[in-house]
């Protein structure tokens, strides 16, 4: 077995556990880390993309090197917004889930009662 064959064949383990995360799993932390999974296995599967020509006796092909490159760029920098707003959401509404009807909220009740 190749090289570039295990490569692909752990893209392709990736890309099938990050889509069960992401369809299984009810959590919005666990959504974002399973997504992420997702993308690592795409990014894996564009690099042996991009050995295709090397196999030819060419030189590697530098345009899926430089999507992966700023994939994984665009890729934390999403991931790092989704966790500033998955704390916002902790701390506004005590949860981070959206399913909730009413926030909780320590303190007097606005009511009265």
């Amino acid at each position: 077995m190749s090289g570039v064959t295990v490569f692909g064949l752990c893209a392709a383990a990736a890309v099938g556990l990050g889509l069960y995360g992401l369809i299984t799993n009810p959590q919005p932390l666990r959504k974002v880390i399973a997504f992420n999974l997702l993308g690592s296995g795409v990014f894996l599967l564009f690099g042996i993309v991009g050995r295709r020509g090397a196999a030819a006796g060419f030189g590697n092909d530098p345009v899926p090197q430089a999507l992966v490159i700023t994939g994984v760029v665009v890729a934390f920098s999403a991931t790092a917004l989704t966790i500033a707003l998955l704390l916002r959401l902790f701390q506004t509404s005590g949860s981070t889930s959206l399913r909730g009807g009413e926030p909780t909220r320590a303190g007097p009740d606005p009511s009265g009662g």
